[in-house]
């Protein structure tokens, strides 16, 4: 490995750093991230469900966010799967690299390395998704702790704990999940090493400033803090 693969993977660490920092701190230039506004959103739902005893449409709600995690985690482990057949065919993917212009060879070796980092990726991405999974099925439990219409105009005090305590978990669980997808993101940027280290680099900036503005300058954003359309 050249000093440039070196320094572009740290570039790739410290952009994933960095952006794990500014989404835990939820804020950047005065601007609410989008995952802490959905954040808010999520509280407002299950406060919301507090006020009608018919939850289907809440049980709904649940079960598509343990559908959707569980989809990820399925699909992380064909990943890795691929990954390990790509070691298995090491020799012929080096070859068909070595052909291509504008690829800078790094021989065997290197490939197989590269190639077990892009499973480490997978790896952990696929951990994130099942505790993910995991904690929405706690959520779940919980919500099922929350006390209907009754109850919950006897002993208000006591229904808001029960609803606060399944949207932590619920938000906890969120958490988790967009770390998994982050880490999906940022195994698209990280295929760039194998075309060269300027790839590499280039490829996860480009992550970076793609997730950066989904976070602070989308659409998305504006419709979540928006009290009405434009």
């Amino acid at each position: 490995m050249s000093t440039l693969d070196y320094m572009a993977f740290a570039l790739f660490a410290f952009l994933w750093l960095a952006y794990s920092i500014i989404i835990s701190r939820g804020m950047i230039l005065g601007r609410t991230s989008l995952t802490m506004a959905m954040a808010e959103r999520r509280r407002e739902w299950i406060l919301n469900s507090m006020s009608r005893d018919l939850k289907m449409i809440d049980t709904q709600i649940m079960a598509g966010l343990q559908n959707g995690t569980a989809f990820f985690a399925s699909t992380t482990i064909f990943a890795i799967g691929g990954s390990f057949a790509l070691l298995g065919a090491t020799e012929q993917v080096d070859a068909i690299l070595n052909d291509l212009p504008f690829i800078v060879p790094g021989g065997r070796v290197i490939f197989e390395l590269k190639v077990c980092g892009l499973i480490v990726l997978f790896g952990y991405s696929f951990f994130k998704f099942g505790w993910a999974y995991r904690l929405f099925n706690y959520s779940t439990i919980l919500f099922g702790r929350i006390p209907m219409g009754e109850e919950t105009r006897a002993d208000p005090e006591r229904a808001r704990d029960a609803a606060e305590m399944a949207i932590r978990m619920n938000i906890i669980a969120g958490k988790h999940f967009n770390a998994g997808l982050r880490t999906l993101f940022y195994s698209i940027g990280y295929l760039g090493w194998f075309a060269g280290p300027h790839v590499f680099a280039a490829a996860t900036a480009t992550i970076f400033v793609v997730l950066i503005r989904r976070q602070f300058f989308s659409e998305a954003r504006l419709a979540l803090l928006s009290e009405s359309p434009p």
